[in-house]
């Protein structure tokens, strides 16, 4: 029972932690767009880079919205803990491809794209990692369950 609570408190932790930074970067962009408008190379584009970032920042929100059930109880919200790390596996390819695709000459846009592909792997591995430890941890107490009725038996 420990090894699956411990799981869970893991669990927890690292959807939670990358939650944090995302809804911290998200509500940056919303409410400072000018401020991150230079890393997209939307500087001079006046309302329309700053739209375009506020954009972003509210599409990281919505990206975001399943991760609290998760946090809440990882356990019970499984399906959705799938969900969130399918979600984080589409945002690290899809970056990972737009920055491929990016030609040279374009230091600063390279760099943003870098710190979100850094950050989502980094996510990824985190959040797949405890997964597989809630689920492997889950299967343990499954096996000892059924161990007890048989010998009781």
């Amino acid at each position: 029972m420990k090894g699956t609570q411990a799981a869970a408190i893991a669990a927890r932790v690292a959807v939670a932690a990358v939650f944090i930074v995302n809804v911290q970067c998200a509500l940056s962009f919303v409410l400072q767009p000018a401020a991150f408008a230079g890393s997209f190379e939307l500087a001079g584009a006046g309302i329309a880079g700053e739209t375009a970032v506020r954009g972003l920042g509210v599409a990281f929100l919505m990206w975001n919205a399943t991760y609290p059930a998760v946090i809440a109880s990882p356990r019970r919200f499984r399906a959705l803990y799938v969900v969130v790390l399918v979600q984080q596996a589409i945002g690290l390819v899809g970056e990972s491809m737009i920055r491929l695709g990016l030609p040279a000459g374009h230091a600063d846009l390279a760099a943003s794209i870098d710190q979100f592909v850094a950050f989502d792997a980094t996510g990824l591995v985190f959040m797949a990692g405890t997964f597989a430890a809630l689920l492997v941890a889950d299967r343990r107490t499954a096996r000892c369950a059924t161990a007890d009725i048989r010998s009781e038996t």
